[in-house]
């Protein structure tokens, strides 16, 4: 079969292999014929190391996490899937999967779900890890309610764009940092108010907000304990809490790590069902072209998703 595999790592290492062998079936796993493949910024970090933590790299390794495929397969101890079931989740090679940028793969039951009946496998792909990501953050971490106020950064990105959709859902006011030119896209996902972080300071014009949701990190985040009322949180996708900052605002600040398992996938599947939540594709790329993939969504401000066509 064919994959996208790194040897190294490295910005521009991607190297398609058409001679790989489809993975071996094992207890608690499935095997999945790949449809679609979903990129996220976490794809292209672990193709440059910066997951690695200085261990050596166990070459070749196929990249990528997230995917819709149908099950071919299933491992001695796999109640909840059987042989035709289309799926969503992750393949992760961190999380015991086989890499989910090739036409087959292996993951654990626990990491998967049964794909939104609407979403077509384009939107599913997309959906896991950004989706999984905004749905822990907003309904668990934050805890956000009705009337709350909420701060989301990069709300045009896949997870950003997730995020805004379901607080509004919840009932909360909602204010974004994106380019002045995603501001239509990002009023048609339901934002109340969207600042241009070029030309604009967000800590300049909103206070006394109930949460942060921040994924864009650094000094974006030191500036977001100023909005937040005592008693606030703020959540990082790239930052540690700062107790420094935690002390002076009297405020909650927490990291997430996000974790795909099967009852997020199957509550984020029934929010896309409902139609809570949508998925914008900004562009998809073909299983060939998986280098350009990932360099496109490290580069270019993503509007939504990237998502490769595999089958």
């Amino acid at each position: 079969m064919k994959a996208a595999q790194i040897r190294e790592y490295g910005e521009d290492v991607v190297e398609i292999n058409t001679d790989v062998g489809v993975p071996d079936i094992s207890e608690g796993k499935v095997i999945v014929k790949v449809h679609a493949a979903g990129v996220n910024p976490f794809d292209w970090k672990i193709a440059q190391g910066y997951v690695s933590k200085g261990k050596a790299l166990t070459a070749p390794m196929t990249i990528g996490g997230d995917f819709t495929g149908i099950v071919v397969d299933v491992g001695e101890g796999v109640d909840c899937y059987k042989k035709g079931d289309v799926v969503y989740g992750s393949a992760i090679v961190l999380s015991g999967g086989s890499g989910a940028f090739a036409e087959y793969l292996t993951t654990r039951e626990d990491l998967i779900s049964h794909k939104p009946k609407n979403a077509n496998n384009i939107e599913a792909a997309a959906l896991p890890l950004a989706g999984v990501s905004a749905l822990d953050v907003i309904t668990s971490k934050i805890n956000l309610k009705k009337g709350q106020k909420i701060l989301i950064h990069g709300g045009s990105g896949g997870i950003g764009s997730m995020a805004i959709q379901i607080s509004k859902h919840i009932g909360a006011y909602v204010a974004t940092t994106a380019r002045k030119d995603n501001t239509d896209y990002l009023k048609t996902l339901g934002a109340d108010e969207i600042i241009d972080y070029r030309n604009e300071k967000f800590e300049d014009k909103l206070h006394d907000y109930d949460a942060v949701f921040d994924t864009v990190g650094s000094d974006t985040y030191k500036r977001s304990f100023k909005v937040l009322k005592k008693g606030g949180m703020i959540v990082s996708m790239l930052e540690q809490p700062d107790t420094e900052l935690m002390g002076k605002y009297q405020v909650n600040a927490v990291g997430q790590s996000t974790r795909i398992n099967s009852d997020d996938l199957k509550k984020l599947a029934e929010l896309y069902d409902l139609g809570v939540i949508t998925v914008n594709i900004d562009r998809t790329f073909p299983l060939d072209r998986a280098g350009e993939a990932l360099k496109y969504q490290r580069e270019g401000s993503v509007k939504g998703k990237v998502v490769i066509k595999i089958d």
